[in-house]
């Protein structure tokens, strides 16, 4: 698959695997647009950037300003090509401690807000009949992790929703794919919030002796283009846990199957 001249938006953008996923999609030859909610911190990615690039910052959890940045981002050079929902944030603190607000929050960035943009970018894919949407989940969207409860409880269900949107859309020519990675040394755990929904305000080892992000991107983008529907980024131990859960490619064909078969006109008939 070639990305020349494609338009990538990506959320999350201003640091850590988004940036890095902007910088290399555009050494690629697509155009970029940047969203997140620190427009000088979006800016600054947008000056490493060689390629056509537009800025457009919101929170995910703004859907009055989400819809208004979608219409922009379709608008801007003819259509989005490439989605990528990446906003989130992560969380380090036992279940027993944890507030339920931080439960909310969590969910609502990581999976709700991810599930509304993409939805309101749908008609627009589904009308061109063309199009990709990356959900940057987690190898805790696979395995259970000590510490992230509600992070796991929002990655296990951005995969679900995932899974289940491309069956649907598999005969629409929109390709949907799911990324898991595991650590990557960016400030994930640095932002995580914590018992109280207040930053954790510092790293893990693991972390920042992970996969640098740059190198992470160049494995997805290099997985989106060989058209792989589940992509693990992760080494080690955590690379053979998401590769114990990896979703089988047959079990991915045989819902994709029920949909040629007119499972879903089926459904929609019986009401």
């Amino acid at each position: 698959m070639s990305f020349e001249g494609k338009t990538a938006w990506i959320t999350g953008a201003s640091s850590g695997i988004g940036a890095a996923l902007a910088r290399e999609w555009a050494s690629r030859g697509a155009r970029i647009i940047l969203s997140g909610r620190d427009e000088a911190r979006l800016a600054s990615v947008a000056e490493g950037i060689e390629t056509e690039t537009l800025i457009l910052p919101f929170d995910v959890r703004d859907d009055e300003a989400m819809r208004a940045a979608t219409s922009k981002a379709i608008a801007w050079q003819g259509g989005v090509d490439i989605f990528v929902a990446n906003a989130g944030v992560s969380q380090r603190s036992a279940a027993i401690d944890t507030d339920i607000s931080v439960y909310r929050e969590i969910i609502d960035i990581d999976l709700t807000a991810q599930i509304a943009a993409t939805q309101a970018l749908l008609p627009h894919l589904v009308e061109r009949q063309s199009g990709t949407l990356l959900f940057i989940s987690s190898i805790a969207g696979k395995v259970g992790v000590p510490m992230r409860t509600a992070y796991c409880a929002a990655k296990f269900g951005l995969i679900g929703y995932a899974d289940a949107l491309r069956a649907e859309l598999s005969q629409e020519g929109v390709s949907v794919h799911v990324v898991c990675p595991g650590s990557v040394a960016t400030d994930v755990s640095r932002n995580a919030l914590t018992a109280d929904g207040s930053k954790r305000g510092r790293s893990d080892q693991v972390i920042d002796n992970g996969i640098a992000p740059a190198e992470a991107a160049r494995r997805i983008v290099d997985a989106v283009a060989a058209n792989q529907r589940e992509i693990i980024v992760a080494e080690g131990m955590e690379e053979a846990m998401g590769e114990m859960r990896r979703t089988p490619d047959q079990l991915l064909d045989q819902v994709a199957g029920m949909v040629a078969a007119g499972y879903m006109e089926k459904m929609k008939a019986e009401g």
